[in-house]
């Protein structure tokens, strides 16, 4: 009984070491395909080079390799040109998804009367008891009684005054 229940425990972990191993092979063999089509690309697309004896047919090596490296630099060039291209898109696309997950309607907000003594005990809590009254800390000005307001009489009498330019004479004198 007691071999029975250790090979309950043993066998998950002869399971998981087993996947284990046949990962690893798996992943050597993968690299090693593609360390064989490395080189046969290699010599498909780059043949041995044959260093030349003279100073002419040197400079015509030169200027092929350049004409073949310009060619590879346009390639690649226009690669990461579709590469960027492919990528924008896919972030778009990602960005739409999104959008038409998360669309949902939002409600109308209501507008809610409230002073601001329930506005203090809704954010503070009933702990709270704060008493906002705003007029409370303002300063009490007295009212200045100017002249003009304290003469009292007979109101043509003050327009026939100011009239004409000796009354607007005399307004000026009086304000200055």
């Amino acid at each position: 009984q007691n071999d029975k229940k250790h090979t309950k425990y043993i066998k998950p972990y002869l399971k998981n070491s087993l996947l284990l191993h046949i990962g690893g092979s798996m992943l050597e063999e993968e690299a090693q395909d593609t360390e064989r089509e490395k080189m046969k690309y290699m010599e498909q697309n780059c043949p041995p080079v044959s260093i030349p004896d003279c100073m002419h047919q040197l400079q015509e090596l030169c200027r092929k390799l350049h004409r073949q490296i310009d060619l590879v630099d346009e390639e690649r060039f226009d690669m990461e040109v579709k590469v960027n291209k492919s990528n924008k898109e896919i972030d778009d696309l990602k960005v739409l998804v999104q959008d038409l997950k998360g669309k949902f309607k939002k409600p109308a907000l209501k507008r809610v009367r409230m002073s601001a003594d329930a506005m203090l005990a809704a954010l503070l809590g009933s702990k709270h008891k704060v008493s906002l009254d705003l007029r409370a800390n303002l300063k009490q000005v007295k009212k200045e009684v100017k002249d003009d307001e304290k003469q009292t009489g007979d109101w043509r009498k003050n327009i026939q005054d100011k009239a004409g330019m000796d009354g607007r004479k005399k307004m000026f004198e009086t304000e200055a």
